[in-house]
């Protein structure tokens, strides 16, 4: 009977494991194109405005959703909840960045249970 409940519990977390949501790529752009990122560097100046959180998602096994937390020294200035739809998915969210908001900037991807995914860490001079 404890080999059989082993058994179970090791198939159930390796079930649970293969379905995790993992980022293959997450990078701040001055722009989408053809929902792509066009460039990704660290660091922006105040006058770019805004600027996007380009994020490509795997491993989904059914609709969930993740956000993206825009945080400017410590603080959220931005909570941004984004679909994911299938196992390989796109998205992106947005902030307007006033140039006033000058240091460091990062965006958390947290999923749908509080988990966080990856962080972009960015410089607005």
């Amino acid at each position: 009977m404890k080999r059989l409940l082993l058994v179970l519990l090791v198939l159930l977390v390796s079930s649970v494991s293969a379905f995790a949501l993992t980022v293959e790529e997450a990078v701040v752009t001055t722009r989408i194109s053809d929902r792509e990122p066009i460039d990704k560097v660290e660091s922006y100046p105040a006058q770019t405005g805004k600027l996007y959180c380009f994020t490509r998602i795997q491993g989904a096994a059914e609709e969930t959703s993740i956000d993206h937390v825009w945080l400017y020294q410590g603080k959220e200035m931005a909570r941004v909840t984004l679909p994911i739809r299938s196992a390989n998915w796109r998205t992106y969210s947005s902030k307007n960045i006033v140039s006033e908001w000058q240091g460091e900037w990062q965006v958390q991807i947290v999923d749908a249970s509080g988990t966080e995914l990856a962080r972009v860490p960015f410089r607005v001079e």
